[in-house]
């Protein structure tokens, strides 16, 4: 019987062995699994608040609103009236006070560029894509470049 004992208490160290084997495996997938969830939200939520921080950088835009413009077209047979409210997105706060300073300069440019149009030049959407290009490029000839970001029409009326 002695033999049968010794069998039983070498066996049995070989199931704790066998449970303390298994135990650390389980705790080295749950450090693994754990590493890389702490990975992921470090790594990824780094990436939010970068998004995060741009979005907060940019904010609301700075817009710069000239009064409206009322400019006669010609229609090949009569005079018509072009209502236009135009509106400039600026990079800061400074360039729209420097557009303040210059708001003389502006309207004079934009108004002597509206009066050379006709009715065949804007009636259609590519027509007043271009128009806002030049209206663009004639406030950027007047600031630095960069300085103005988009030009938009709040108002378009043709009589």
């Amino acid at each position: 019987m002695a033999p049968k004992e010794d069998q039983v208490t070498e066996a049995a160290p070989e199931k704790g062995k066998g449970k303390m084997k298994l135990i650390i495996i389980i705790a080295a997938a749950v450090i693994v699994v754990a590493g890389g969830v702490a990975g992921y939200f470090f790594f990824a939520g780094g990436h939010a608040e970068k998004a995060e921080a741009k979005t907060e950088s940019k904010g609301i835009p700075s817009i710069y609103t000239l009064d409206p413009f009322i400019v006669n077209i010609y229609d090949g047979q009569d005079l018509r009236y072009l209502r236009v409210k135009v509106e400039m997105e600026v990079a800061s706060e400074e360039v729209k006070t420097e557009m303040e300073a210059r708001k003389a300069q502006f309207r004079d440019a934009i108004l002597v560029l509206l009066t050379t149009k006709t009715m065949l030049d804007i009636r259609d959407q590519q027509g007043k894509n271009q128009l806002r290009q030049e209206i663009f490029t004639v406030a950027n000839n007047i600031l630095s470049p960069g300085k103005l970001k988009k030009v938009y029409f709040t108002d378009f009326v043709v009589q």
